[in-house]
C-alpha cells in the first residue's frame, strides 16, 4: 500500500470514539467467545472411554489422519501424482495450526498468519505456490515472481518502545551507540552463519531441516540454550536479548533460555537466499485469514475426500491398516472403521502415541522421546472503529510491544497483533477490521501454563489477550471493540529443547516406511509450514512408491 493510503487510515483513526470512564464499563460488557479446538476429543482419547460399534466400514487405498499442513500437503502431493483413491480424516479442527475464522465478511487467523519467501531448499513450497498460481514462470528460479496480492506491503512492522512507535522490529531511537552497534553485530553474524556450508556443500540451517548439512561442526550447539550462546558470544544489549527471546517465543512457544541454541540460530539463519523478482529479500506472504486461505486452496486443489472425525486407533493388519474413527456429537460418540493399504499419520505425536497401536515397535518410546508442547493463545478482536494512533509511525501489519505486556501469568508475554485488512489496498479505511493478538504463555512450564489456562476465567483470559493492545492504545481501545474470540491451544507445537537433534525416537519415526507413514512437523520440532509440508509430501511419495 502507498504511504498516503496509510496516512488516510491514521486520519480516520483519529476521529474514533472519544474515550473516558465509560470505556472501562464498555470493556466489562464484552464477553469473549472461548474456543478450545481438539480439547474434547483429546480428553476423550486420554480417558480411554469405549466407543460404540462402528456404524459403517469405508474402503480406500490411502487414509490420511489429520488435517493440518502436513496432512493437506500429503493430499496435494498424492493428487499431483495422479492418485485419486484417498480419504482424509480431518480431525477436530480443519487445517490445525493453520486454521482461521470469520466475522461475517472479515477473515482472520486463529493460527499461523504468514509464510516467508521460499528458499531454494524449499522446492516443494515453490511447487505448491506455483500450482496454486501464486508464483509465475519458473518456480525454481533464483528469484521467482510472486503474486502481488499476497506479498506483504508496507508498512510491514513497527515496535512500541518507551511510549513511541518505531518502524521495524527492533527499537533504535533513544538507544546508546554501543547497543546499536551490538544490534548490527548480531545481524551481521546471523547473515554470516546463514550462509555457512558444511563439508558436504549444504547450508547448516535450512528448511526443511533434513536437507541441511550433515556435517557435525555445529551439533554441539544443541547442548546449549540460545541465551547461553548469546552470553558466551558477548551479547549484552537488552534489545538483542529481547529480540532473540521474541523469535523463540514466536516460533517455538518457549523462552530463549529453554530453547536449544541450534534452534535459536535456525530461526534467524534458515531462510538465507529467499529472494523474489518483485519483492525485497526477506519479504513475507500473507492473507487476511492467515495460512488458512493457503491451506484451504491446497485442500480444494487436491480434491481428496474428507471425513470429519478423529482417529481412535490405528493398527496394522494383513494387507494394510485398520483405523477406528469417531466423532463427538453433543458429547455422544459415534464410530466407523476405515480399511486402507497405507496410512499417513499426520497427527501431532502426543496424539499419535495414543492412536497408533504398539508405537514402540517403530522405535518411539513416548516416555523418553515425546516432545514438550507449550500452550498458545490467539485472540481476534472485531473492531468497529480504528483506535486513535500515536503519531510516530502508522498502523502496520505487525505491531509489537517491546518487552511485551504482562498479565495473569508472570512473564506471559504478548507477541503483538496483526491487522487482518492490511492487504486490502484502499485509500479510505474499511468500516471494520480485525486485530489478531498472539500470546506465548512462557511464564511457567508448559504443564503449569496449561493448568492456569484450564482454571482461568473469561475475564482473566481477555485481560491477558488484550494486554499488548491496551499498552498501545490505553483507554481508547475498548470502545472500538465489538466482539472477541479467543482460541486456546493447550498443546500448540513441539518445542526444540536442548538435545532435540539427538532424539532417537523422532529419528526412527522419520525413517518408518511401510503400511504406516509418519508426517508431521513434530518429527523435527519446528512447527513451520515449510517443515510440515515437506513431511507431508515425503510421506505421499513413499505411499505412492
Amino acid at each position: 500500500m502507498e504511504r498516503r493510503a496509510f496516512l488516510a487510515w491514521s486520519a480516520a483513526a483519529g476521529a474514533s470514539a472519544v474515550a473516558g470512564p465509560a470505556a472501562f464499563l464498555r470493556w466489562q460488557e464484552i464477553a469473549p467467545t472461548l474456543r478450545h479446538p481438539g480439547r474434547a476429543e483429546g480428553h476423550f482419547l486420554r480417558a480411554g472411554a469405549p466407543l460404540p460399534p462402528p456404524s459403517e466400514v469405508l474402503e480406500t487405498d490411502i487414509v490420511i489422519l489429520g488435517s493440518g499442513v502436513a496432512a493437506v500437503s500429503a493430499a496435494w502431493k498424492l493428487s499431483r501424482g495422479g492418485h485419486k483413491n484417498a480419504l482424509m480424516i480431518d480431525g477436530p479442527e480443519p487445517f490445525g495450526n493453520a486454521a482461521g475464522g470469520r466475522f461475517g465478511d472479515l477473515a482472520y487467523p486463529t493460527g499461523a498468519h504468514y509464510l516467508p519467501l521460499a528458499t531454494p531448499e524449499s522446492a516443494h513450497v515453490r511447487e505448491i505456490l506455483a500450482d496454486l498460481g501464486l508464483i509465475g514462470g519458473d518456480p525454481q528460479a533464483e528469484a521467482p515472481t510472486y503474486d502481488e496480492r499476497c506479498v506483504l506491503h508496507g508498512p510491514a512492522e513497527r515496535v512500541l518502545h518507551a511510549g513511541r512507535w518505531q518502524e521495524g522490529m527492533l527499537p533504535g531511537e533513544g538507544l546508546a551507540p554501543l547497543e546499536l552497534a551490538e544490534q548490527e553485530r548480531f545481524f551481521a553474524e546471523m547473515a554470516r552463519i546463514g550462509a555457512l556450508r558444511g563439508a558436504d556443500g549444504r547450508r547448516f540451517f535450512t528448511l526443511p531441516v533434513q536437507l541441511g548439512s550433515s556435517d557435525p561442526a555445529w551439533d554441539h550447539l544443541d547442548a546449549l540454550t540460545f541465551k547461553q550462546w548469546l552470553d558466551r558470544n558477548g551479547y549484552r544489549a537488552p534489545s538483542v536479548h529481547w529480540y532473540a527471546n521474541y523469535g523463540c517465543r514466536d516460533d517455538y512457544g518457549m523462552s530463549y533460555d529453554g530453547v536449544s541454541a541450534w534452534a535459536g540460530l535456525h530461526y534467524f539463519c534458515c531462510r538465507a537466499g529467499a529472494r523474489a523478482a518483485n519483492a525485497a529479500e526477506g519479504a513475507l506472504l500473507t492473507w487476511p485469514g492467515g495460512l488458512s486461505e493457503l491451506v484451504g486452496a491446497m485442500a480444494r486443489r487436491s480434491g481428496v475426500a474428507r471425513r470429519t472425525g478423529s482417529a481412535a486407533s490405528l493398527r496394522r493388519v494383513d494387507g494394510g491398516v485398520e483405523v477406528l474413527c469417531f466423532a463427538l456429537e453433543g458429547g455422544v460418540a459415534r464410530s466407523w472403521l476405515v480399511r486402507a493399504r497405507k496410512a499417513i499419520c499426520a497427527m501431532p505425536l502426543q496424539v499419535a502415541a495414543r492412536v497408533v497401536e504398539s508405537i514402540g515397535d517403530y522405535g518411539f518410546d513416548p516416555a523418553r522421546h515425546m516432545p514438550v508442547y507449550p500452550p498458545w493463545m490467539v485472540a481476534n478482536f472485531l473492531m468497529k472503529d480504528f483506535p486513535s494512533e500515536l503519531p510516530e509511525a502508522p498502523l502496520s501489519w505487525d505491531n509489537v510491544v517491546y518487552d511485551g505486556a504482562r498479565s495473569g501469568l508472570e512473564a506471559a508475554q504478548g507477541l503483538g497483533y496483526v491487522v487482518s485488512t492490511h492487504q486490502d489496498i484502499r485509500v479510505r479505511p474499511p468500516e471494520k477490521t480485525v486485530f489478531s493478538a498472539y500470546v506465548a504463555l512462557t511464564g511457567r512450564s508448559p504443564g503449569e501454563a496449561r493448568k492456569w489456562l484450564a482454571g482461568a476465567s473469561a475475564d482473566e483470559l481477555l485481560a491477558l489477550a488484550a494486554a499488548d493492545l491496551k499498552a498501545a492504545y490505553g483507554i481508547n481501545f475498548a470502545p472500538c471493540v465489538e466482539r472477541v474470540e479467543i482460541t486456546l491451544r493447550g498443546h500448540a507445537m513441539a518445542a526444540p529443547l536442548p538435545g532435540f537433534r539427538g532424539n532417537a525416537g523422532l529419528a526412527a519415526l522419520r525413517e518408518a516406511d511401510g503400511a504406516v507413514l509418519f508426517a508431521h512437523a513434530d518429527l523435527t520440532g519446528f512447527s513451520l509450514f515449510e517443515e510440515a509440508a515437506w513431511w507431508g509430501c515425503r510421506a505421499a511419495e513413499r505411499a505412492l512408491a
